[in-house]
């Protein structure tokens, strides 16, 4: 064990620093899951890369078909694992987990899934959101946007109870930002009918 008060990596950085198709790819992800930098990025690359290796190591150890005893055991929760959290597809198996993306792992956090949702109108303030304590899973703030939701705490996500948004005219709320935007385009075009009138 290391010494507890030490921050340690929970991730890998890329052994190459400058290949185009590779940062290409990081700023797509930064920018298409509202990221606040690349790190974020290597979090779920690296969590890959953790169940890939577990995956192939284990079907390294298939003999006659099939895993047995305690290698039985590890496989069926890395599969429980991943399905519990929607990752993976109830009928996943060992060979499934090869083909996983690091989308995979975006889409299944909280911030993605508050957009997702509709809670928020983009995903920067899906972020937003949940760092300033206005979403909540089953009653319980969660201020974490890199937090991987189960298939259970997807229901579960609502505003908080002491949040201001849970007001249904709050201005932030997706549903009124719609309704104002609507109010806003008949506006123009009322106004358009009546200048075409006049003339």
């Amino acid at each position: 064990m290391g010494y507890p008060g030490k921050n340690t990596k929970s991730y890998e950085t890329p052994k190459h620093p400058w290949q185009a198709l590779r940062l290409a790819e990081e700023v797509g992800y930064v920018k298409t899951y509202g990221l606040r930098n690349k790190r974020e990025v290597w979090k779920a690359q690296s969590m890959l890369r953790k169940y890939r290796r577990s995956a192939m190591k284990l079907l390294a150890e298939i003999t006659e078909g099939e895993l047995s005893g305690h290698d039985r055991q590890i496989a069926d929760d890395i599969l429980n694992r991943l399905k519990r959290y929607s990752i993976l597809s109830t009928e996943g198996n060992l060979d499934d987990i090869l083909a996983l993306d690091t989308k995979n792992f975006l889409e299944r956090r909280l911030q993605t899934q508050v957009y997702r949702q509709g809670f928020a109108s983009t995903i920067r303030q899906a972020r937003q959101f949940i760092t300033h304590g206005h979403i909540s899973i089953a009653n319980k703030k969660i201020t974490i946007p890199s937090y991987i939701v189960s298939i259970d705490d997807e229901q579960r996500i609502e505003y908080y109870t002491n949040s201001p948004l849970q007001k249904k005219e709050h201005p932030q709320r997706l549903a009124e930002i719609v309704k104002n935007e609507i109010i806003q385009i008949e506006e123009v075009q009322q106004d358009k009918r009546r200048k075409g009138r006049r003339r």
